[in-house]
C-alpha cells in the first residue's frame, strides 16, 4: 500500500475512535437532553434550565459519598482561597453575637488596610457602605468587605461601648489615636493574608510569642489549616524556638484543624520525625489495568526522610471532635510514631480525599473521592455514616489524657482565646487591651490571685493534661 493511502487509513482509524469515545455512553446523555427539553417546553410552569442541571447534578452526587460534590465557579474560588489563605478585602474577622445589634470585630489581620487605619479587636462594624449592619448576616457582611484590589470601601465602626447613631462622614482621623468615637474610613481593598500558623497570644508589635505564659520554656504552635503557605510559617516558628533556645517541650495545638491541603501535612510530618511511614493511601486501580491484590499495588506508602528539627524535645498534640481530614493524619502519624503523646477528645473521622476534576466549561468542576488513607499502623481514619462511637474510626488520644471541656468552661475558654488572638490596635490600646488590663479571667482553680489565674493552664483544661504529659516525658528522659 502505498505510504500515502496508510497514513489516510491511519487518520480515519483515530478519527473513529475518537467518534466512538464521544458516542452517549448507553444513550444516557441523550436521555436526560430529551426529558430536559420536554420540561422545558411542557411544564405548567416554566423552568429554570440552570436549576434544572444543578438539581440533576445535586441527584446524581446524592448517590456517591458525603464529600464528593459538584462545585460551581463561586465555591471553587471560595475553597482556593481558604486552602491559600488569602482573599481581597480590607482584613477584619468578624463575629455576630445573637444578643446584640452589630457586627463586631473579633480581630483585625495584622498589616491589613484595616488595621493600619486603627480599627482594632472588640469595634463594632455599624454599616459597609452607607448600609446598616443591624440585623445583616454574616456572610453578607463579608461579601460586602470583599472586592476587587484596589476598590473602597467606606466602613462605619464604633468603639462597643458608644452609643450607634447617624452615620457619620468619612474621616482622615489618625490612626494612632485610638478609637472613642463612630467614625467612616473609606478602606483600600487589598490581597490579604491570614495566617495559618499562631502561638500562644499576640505581642504589643502584632508578632507571635511562641512560648507558653506562665511555663518554663515550653512552647505552643497553633495550626489551624494546611494550606498552601503553612510550610513556610511553621519554619518561622520553629526557627524563632531554636533561635531562643530548644524549648523544654511543646505542645502542637491541632483543636479545629478540619485539614487543608494532604501534600502540606505530609511535609509537616516530614518535618516532626526522623524515620517511620508517615501515611499509606489506598488508590482505586487505574481504568483498564488487570485487578491485583490490594497489598501489592493498591496501596502508596510515604515514609519520613532524616532531618526532623526539634526531634529531641517531648510533644504533645492537642486534638478534639473538629480535628479532621489531613490534621487527623498528623495526630496518627505523631501517636503511631511514638513521636508525640494526643491529649484531648477523638477526632472527626474523615479519611478519604478529594480530587478537583475540571470541566468542560473551565468554570465548574467535579470534587470526588478518589482515595482513602490509612494511619502508619494501617488503621482506618474515616468514619462512614453507619458507624458507631464503639467501632474503629478517626485518632482517639493516649490512654489517661481523654479530656473534653464543655458549657461555661468552652465557652470561656473560646472567650479567652479571642483575647489572646487579638492583634492590638495599630498605634494604641485596643478595647480588649484595656480590658485585659482592668479584669482577669475569672479563676478555674489552682490559683491565688487574678493573674495566675488567666494563665493557659488555668483557663484551658487541655492545655493543663497536655502539660502534665509533657512532665512525664520530661522526667523519663535520661539525664544529661
Amino acid at each position: 500500500m502505498p505510504k500515502r493511502n496508510l497514513v489516510i487509513v491511519c487518520l480515519l482509524v483515530v478519527a473513529c475512535l475518537v467518534a466512538w469515545a464521544a458516542r452517549d455512553r448507553n444513550g444516557r446523555g441523550r436521555l436526560f437532553a430529551e426529558a430536559t427539553g420536554y420540561i422545558e417546553r411542557m411544564h405548567l410552569d416554566p423552568v429554570d434550565e440552570e436549576a434544572l442541571f444543578r438539581a440533576a447534578m445535586d441527584g446524581m452526587f446524592s448517590k456517591l459519598d458525603e464529600h464528593s460534590a459538584y462545585v460551581v465557579a463561586e465555591q471553587r474560588q471560595n475553597i482556593d482561597g481558604e486552602l491559600s489563605g488569602e482573599f481581597v478585602g480590607v482584613g477584619l474577622e468578624l463575629a455576630a453575637d445573637s444578643g446584640r445589634r452589630w457586627i463586631t470585630v473579633t480581630t483585625p489581620v495584622a498589616d491589613s488596610p484595616a488595621w493600619r487605619a486603627g480599627i482594632a479587636a472588640g469595634d463594632r462594624v455599624l454599616a459597609i457602605d452607607g448600609r446598616s449592619t443591624d440585623g445583616m448576616l454574616l456572610k453578607d457582611a463579608v461579601a460586602a468587605l470583599r472586592g476587587a484590589v484596589g476598590s473602597r470601601v467606606a466602613v462605619e465602626v464604633a468603639p462597643p461601648e458608644a452609643p450607634a447613631g447617624e452615620l457619620s462622614a468619612v474621616t482622615d482621623a489618625s490612626p494612632q489615636e485610638s478609637l472613642s468615637e463612630q467614625q467612616t474610613f473609606s478602606l483600600e481593598r487589598s490581597v490579604v493574608r491570614a495566617l495559618s500558623v499562631s502561638g500562644d497570644r499576640r505581642l504589643a508589635n502584632g508578632a507571635w510569642d511562641w512560648m507558653l505564659e506562665g511555663e518554663d520554656r515550653i512552647a505552643l504552635v497553633r495550626i489551624s489549616k494546611f494550606g498552601q503557605h503553612t510550610l513556610d510559617e511553621l519554619a518561622v516558628a520553629c526557627a524563632a524556638l531554636v533561635a531562643a533556645g530548644p524549648p523544654a517541650g511543646i505542645i502542637l495545638d491541632l483543636r479545629g484543624n478540619s485539614g487543608g491541603l494532604m501534600a502540606v501535612a505530609i511535609e509537616v510530618c516530614d518535618q516532626l520525625i526522623d524515620d517511620g511511614v508517615i501515611v499509606s493511601t489506598r488508590r482505586r486501580p487505574a481504568a483498564g489495568t488487570r485487578p491485583m491484590p490490594a497489598a501489592v499495588d493498591q496501596i502508596d506508602v510515604r515514609r519520613a526522610t532524616p532531618g526532623a528539627v526539634l526531634r529531641d524535645v517531648p510533644m504533645v498534640v492537642l486534638i478534639d471532635g473538629l480535628t479532621a481530614s489531613a490534621a487527623e493524619i498528623v495526630a496518627a502519624c505523631l501517636q503511631d510514631n511514638g513521636r508525640a503523646v494526643l491529649v484531648g477528645s477523638r477526632t472527626y473521622g474523615k479519611g478519604t480525599v478529594q480530587s478537583f476534576v475540571p470541566l468542560s466549561d473551565g468554570r465548574s468542576v467535579l470534587k470526588l473521592t478518589t482515595s482513602e488513607y490509612l494511619r502508619p499502623n494501617r488503621a482506618t481514619i474515616h468514619r462512614s455514616p453507619d458507624d458507631t462511637d464503639g467501632e474503629l474510626w478517626g485518632v482517639t488520644p493516649d490512654r489517661n489524657f481523654e479530656i473534653t471541656p464543655t458549657g461555661i468552661t468552652l465557652e470561656r475558654i473560646r472567650d479567652w482565646r479571642r483575647q489572646r488572638d487579638a492583634v492590638p490596635r495599630f498605634g494604641g490600646p485596643s478595647a480588649l487591651d484595656i480590658k485585659r488590663a482592668e479584669s482577669a479571667i475569672p479563676s478555674t482553680g489552682g490559683a491565688d490571685d487574678g493573674s495566675a489565674a488567666a494563665l493557659p493552664r488555668h483557663i484551658d483544661p487541655v492545655i493543663g493534661r497536655g502539660l502534665g504529659a509533657l512532665a512525664i516525658q520530661r522526667a523519663s528522659q535520661p539525664a544529661e
